[in-house]
């Protein structure tokens, strides 16, 4: 085959999902009108959900799973993008209902594409990521409700070692803000410092149930991952007229609150979509990304792998055991 190139395929069987690295073709690739040679793809929460063939995310096999990808584009159809232009895809359910980004080539929907700024590598520009354009996204989200770097108290971030939690540190630490940052690895707390992390909050402080609808004034602004109690609790702890940026659900999809923070205090609950969000929107938070998150933190927050180990990391990453980010280079 002429045009083959490697790819991780997962198939279905009535004993579960198995992925392998296979050849596949360009023939085989959906619809769309830029192919992009594809250098890197990373490891999100969602990419663990397909590889363990779980949450009913993929409906056609076999599938090519990565949410993400990094590339130059090869050939293109319409007129934003050109052979050789440096490109990043997030979202749009690349991955999930069409194949994604564990292949050596891509062909997808230009609207799709940022194009990316020159001072970020392609490299680079996976151990951001999804996770590091959602926390820039959160920020923004926070920023247009009034947080700035004069606000009183710390912005506080759960599950602040991992991809979006590692990434939203760097960012609000070089901005200015105090950041406290919650997990339940005591064994992180050099690593989220060394990120700019003025407190660590062990997670063990934020699962203690408040003893009414609120709690004394403590944070400024918050970026949750966890959902579940400990949403519910920072939103008990919120400062008058603060936001919460809602990103994850890796405790729980489940919130159990009262309406007594929004309307006592004025507290902001912000959901946060980076799968749909407007390209306009998209452009503006790699701009940022490229002038506001330090180059420099990325390579203590990223594990590089080749295409045919990412499937090893499925479990670490849905048990909240992955630090930082994992970066898949698809033609190691």
């Amino acid at each position: 085959m002429a045009d083959a190139f490697n790819a991780l395929v997962l198939n279905k069987d009535d004993d579960g999902v198995t992925s392998a690295v296979e050849s596949v073709g360009l023939d085989d690739l959906p619809e769309g009108d830029v192919v992009v040679a594809v250098d890197y793809s990373t490891l999100n929460y969602k990419d663990g959900l397909v590889l363990k063939g779980l949450g009913g995310l993929v409906r056609n096999y076999p599938h090519v799973p990565g949410v993400d990808l990094s590339g130059i584009v090869e050939s293109s159809d319409g007129a934003d993008f050109s052979a050789g232009d440096r490109v990043v895809l997030n979202g749009w359910r690349f991955g999930e209902v069409c194949w994604g980004g564990y292949a050596q080539k891509a062909r997808v929907k230009s609207d799709w594409l940022v194009k990316l700024p020159d001072n970020i590598s392609n490299e680079q520009a996976m151990a951001i990521g999804t996770a590091g354009y959602t926390a820039m996204l959160a920020v923004m989200a926070l920023e247009d409700h009034g947080l700035s770097p004069d606000s009183e108290g710390e912005v506080l971030i759960t599950g602040a070692a991992g991809g979006v939690g590692s990434i939203a540190t760097a960012i609000l630490a070089n901005l200015g803000y105090q950041v406290a940052a919650s997990t339940g690895r005591a064994e992180t707390a050099d690593y989220l410092k060394s990120l700019g992390a003025a407190s660590i909050v062990g997670r063990e402080e934020l699962e203690e149930v408040p003893k009414g609808p609120l709690s004394g004034e403590r944070w400024a602004g918050a970026i949750d991952n966890v959902g579940g109690p400990i949403l519910a609790n920072v939103l008990a702890g919120m400062k008058y007229h603060a936001s919460v940026a809602s990103i994850g659900l890796a405790a729980s999809a489940k919130l159990e609150t009262t309406v007594v923070p929004f309307i006592i205090r004025g507290v902001n609950l912000l959901g946060i979509d980076s799968v749909m969000c407007p390209k306009d929107k998209r452009i503006i938070a790699w701009d940022r990304l490229s002038k506001e998150l330090p180059q420099d933190k990325l390579g203590d927050a990223a594990t590089i792998v080749g295409l045919g180990d990412i499937a090893g990391y499925a479990d670490d990453i849905l048990a909240g055991q992955v630090k930082g980010r994992v970066v898949v280079d698809v033609n190691a």
